[in-house]
């Protein structure tokens, strides 16, 4: 990873956010006694009202820094991405009678057009589109990049109370608060956050707030002596709680990166997974430029599908990127393409490799399906190399 002092200096209005939102969470952090835990900071640094980094203005996907953006997202590398997405939630829209779509944090709009750009050519009807955004920029972007499905999506400010259809994410889990834990000397205590100069730097909660923290056996394991930082997912796994109460009926299928629990918790990844994103660079420093930065830590699938099947949801597939997106029919998009036009074959071509990859994007980023009164079968996407069992029997 990227050492901060290296990193490009944002434009004077950028700062001038970040020393705003770091004002905000410096009185946050003095209204609770000085110390905050790790999970209320990554909250308030991506989610504070109009200068977080999701809730500002701030442009956050792009392939490059002249883009504007810090990351890139499956959709916005290729529109094979949710060409093949949508064939997947085609077969069960038919088989099941759904007609309704609701996509969690949408970026820039890309996917859902690219899957009801898809739907439309299948001819698979999409009643509704639903969009629930917390970003004002975000969803003044997907508005410009969905006007031709106008009369199709609508935007929500929170997940419905009832819900019958698919429920999509992409991403989604990754930007979800995590808590922080160290053992250090022994000790294992929550990690959180002090003010430091200007700015913020680590510290462990005090004796009175330290609170055990059940590890696997694995990461246990590891000598006494040795320091172990590590994270837990209790937001993410509310969120796919709160999505399971209100599906009736339908289909939940996240992409993200993570692994398995006793691959996330193994001795091998004693630093744990947290990571930040600023203008196409990754470094591991969560308090630079607070609102200017993505700040990320990796998916424990395996906590993700407990909660979802502890509310009533049937785990009906769980796989990577790359064979999700083989099994539903990538490869025999790209074979359409004339590869004697390399404007357009060579593009694609590159895409695609990107999103299979094991270098890139295939392996690192799952594909999770969850499902609730429909019998489903094997879904496309999960008929060949489900590993499915993996999340529960290594748990």
């Amino acid at each position: 990873m990227q050492k901060t002092a290296s990193l490009p200096l944002p434009s004077p209005d950028a700062l001038a956010q970040s020393v705003a939102l770091t004002s905000h969470i410096g009185a946050a952090l003095d209204a609770a006694g000085g110390w905050l835990p790790f999970s209320r900071f990554m909250e308030l640094a991506l989610y504070a009202p109009g200068l977080g980094y999701y809730s500002g203005g701030a442009s956050k996907f792009g392939r490059s820094v002249a883009d504007g953006g810090d990351f890139i997202t499956a959709p916005e590398l290729s529109p094979l991405f949710g060409r093949t997405v949508a064939r997947q939630l085609a077969e069960v829209m038919e088989e099941h009678g759904l007609d309704r779509i609701i996509e969690f944090g949408a970026g820039t709009g890309r996917l859902a057009a690219q899957i009801l750009g898809e739907l439309a050519a299948l001819g698979v009807p999409c009643r509704e589109y639903a969009i629930v955004e917390l970003s004002g920029e975000l969803r003044a972007r997907q508005q410009v990049a969905l006007a031709a499905h106008a009369g199709q999506v609508v935007w929500l400010d929170a997940l419905p109370e009832r819900i019958e259809g698919i429920v999509l994410g992409n991403e989604v889990l990754d930007a979800m608060p995590v808590r922080v834990w160290a053992r250090r000397h022994g000790l294992w205590r929550e990690q959180g956050v002090r003010r430091a100069g200007d700015g913020f730097a680590w510290q462990p909660a005090p004796d009175a707030f330290s609170a055990p923290l059940d590890v696997p056996a694995v990461l246990a394991q590891v000598p006494g002596g040795h320091d172990i930082q590590t994270e837990t997912h209790e937001a993410g796994e509310a969120f796919i709680a709160s999505v399971a109460e209100r599906l009736e009926r339908g289909l939940v299928l996240l992409f993200d990166y993570g692994f398995p629990a006793a691959e996330y918790y193994h001795a091998q990844r004693e630093h744990g997974t947290l990571m930040c994103h600023y203008r196409q660079h990754a470094h591991d420093d969560p308090f630079f430029l607070p609102g200017l930065q993505d700040i990320t830590a990796h998916v424990n699938f395996t906590g993700i599908a407990q909660q979802a099947m502890a509310h009533g949801l049937t785990l009906a597939g769980y796989t990577s990127q790359a064979r999700f997106l083989m099994n539903a029919g990538l490869m025999e998009m790209l074979m359409e393409l004339d590869p004697r036009d390399a404007t357009t074959f060579l593009p694609a071509s590159n895409a695609a490799q990107r999103l299979l990859s094991e270098a890139e994007m295939g392996e690192l980023f799952k594909a999770i399906a969850l499902t609730r009164d429909i019998d489903t079968g094997t879904l496309s996407g999960f008929a060949r190399g489900d590993r499915a069992h993996r999340l529960l029997t290594d748990a």
